[in-house]
């Protein structure tokens, strides 16, 4: 007992030794950092701040059913997602619980059987006075010495508490409804994050070939002003300016590259495989959209605020909240139980009660001395005074099912907007591509004019680097408003909580 007396403080040996010098872990030999003082295993560590390489952390493989030549369409990158992404998993996992705690309040109506087998040795010494046989007191001392063991069956029972588990019940099973609506939301967020990774990685995608074509382009101005300037038509600044702009579309070209890499990255994490897999997406480029421009009306923005997944929990959780109150304004009230036990005991083993193992269970009380016992009680329990307990875990129910009410219309009036900014964000996406369809005709035009006239000794190296540039960025806005329409039109079905009634090549 004395050596273990200093164990807390030795606990110390395994923290670091100072605050500004590196902490030196304890490694074994596959670089796993174990509990210990530093280097218990004869291991020599880096000096530094580094800490080793965990080699029993392997990274996850890629799915076996992924196929590298198959070029994958959003929806079967979605149904790869929602098996993969462990946002899924832990939301179900949730519900399960949830699922779960809705039996364990149900169980309460149950009654609560211990079974309990006890042994022991008791020893008891009388001296002087206390010593007798009988009713005749003889003085001297006496010892009393006993051993055996008792085996209990005891019994819990709550008859009637005024409907308080009723309420805990049905609390439990709104919060449920709460954690399965919030397993829909999570598939939706899921869609709607893969679909907004998915159309990003092909918006940049579709940017890298537009550069390539624009540095064609770039080119094709550089070899007339090349050609220009072997005729003697052209000057030196020219053909340097036009070596300018292909240099200019080069960078562009190279730094669109780098962005298209970094969005499959955040493709395959939205998917949740590892970014390292190789997948070919679908070239979604020549879709044709649809430039109706349809609005919603006040009936169709509430339905559709009504559906959410954030909406409808909040309302369950609102709901479960009121029920709580029911459950704290019961403990107000009388309880009706009753309690039983049956008791059989060997040897010379005296004993009045047996003590209960664990926070929830409760001593076996009023054991008789015989060989075989009995016993069988009813009551009622009436709560007086607990210094204000009750009162107060009345109110902070009241007060959390206030908190649940007021963000049940919050949650609402937040989805309500998310509405209006996905209507008027589609609205403005198609608008947008509609009138970057008519600036690209109009660049085409002037770039093919101004080359053609440019190699025909017509107009300057000025005017067709800047026709050359102008085409670029009409293709590039086209381009960014043609993916900017679909991100809308997802957002817009993602905010009315309809994301995933269909594939989503078929929605919007």
């Amino acid at each position: 007992m004395l050596g273990l007396a200093g164990c807390a403080t030795q606990a110390l040996h395994s923290a670091p030794d100072r605050p500004d010098a590196p902490w030196r872990p304890n490694v074994s030999a596959a670089g796993e950092i174990i509990p210990g003082p530093c280097c218990a295993r004869g291991l020599a560590l880096p000096p530094g701040y580094s800490l080793p390489s965990n080699r029993n952390i392997q990274g996850r493989p890629a799915p076996p059913e992924l196929q590298g030549a198959h070029p994958y369409s959003l929806a079967e990158l979605i149904d790869i997602a929602q098996s993969t992404n462990p946002d899924t998993r832990r939301a179900w996992n949730t519900a399960r619980d949830a699922a779960l705690a809705v039996g364990i309040a149900r169980s309460t109506y149950l009654p609560h059987l211990t079974a309990t087998v006890v042994g022991g040795y008791n020893h008891a010494h009388d001296s002087g006075a206390n010593a007798a046989i009988g009713n005749v007191d003889i003085g001297g001392t006496s010892t009393r010495v006993g051993n055996g063991e008792v085996q209990t069956l005891g019994l819990e029972w709550l008859l009637f508490d005024f409907g308080k588990r009723e309420a805990t019940i049905d609390a439990a099973r709104q919060s449920q409804l709460a954690t399965n609506i919030l397993f829909t939301g999570a598939h939706q967020k899921l869609i709607y994050a893969v679909t907004l990774a998915f159309y990003t990685h092909a918006a940049a995608t579709a940017r890298v070939t537009l550069l390539h074509q624009a540095l064609d382009n770039a080119r094709k101005v550089e070899d007339a002003a090349d050609m220009r300037l072997r005729r003697g038509q052209g000057t030196v600044v020219d053909a340097t300016q036009a070596r300018q702009a292909t240099a200019q579309a080069e960078l562009r070209l190279v730094q669109a590259e780098g962005g298209a890499e970094n969005t499959y990255l955040d493709l395959m994490t939205a998917i949740g495989i590892p970014p390292g897999t190789h997948v070919l997406t679908q070239d979604i480029s020549d879709r044709p959209l649809s430039l109706a421009d349809a609005r919603l009306t006040d009936d169709m923005i509430q339905r559709d605020a009504a559906r959410r997944p954030d909406v409808l929990a909040a309302y369950a959780t609102a709901r479960a909240s009121r029920s709580a109150v029911a459950a704290a304004r019961a403990e107000f009230l009388p309880k009706i139980f009753v309690s039983g036990n049956v008791a059989y005991a060997t040897g010379r083993l005296a004993l009045s009660s047996v003590p209960g193992i664990g926070a929830n269970a409760a001593p076996t009380l009023n054991l008789s001395s015989n060989n075989f016992s009995s016993l069988i009680l009813g009551g009622i329990t009436v709560p007086i005074f607990d210094g204000g307990m009750r009162a107060a875990a009345l109110k902070q129910a009241r007060n959390r099912f206030d908190s649940a009410e007021t963000n049940l219309r919050q949650t609402l009036d937040e989805a309500v907007k998310q509405l209006v900014v996905a209507e008027n964000g589609v609205h403005t996406s198609l608008s947008a591509y509609a009138a970057s369809g008519r600036l690209q005709t109009a660049a085409q035009t002037s770039f093919d004019a101004t080359l053609s006239a440019y190699r025909n000794g017509v107009g300057s190296i000025t005017q067709a680097t800047l026709a050359q540039s102008g085409l670029i960025d009409a293709r590039l806005e086209r381009s960014d408003a043609y993916y900017a329409a679909l991100i809308a039109a997802s957002s817009l079905a993602f905010a009315a909580g309809a994301l995933g009634d269909a594939s989503p090549t078929e929605q919007p």
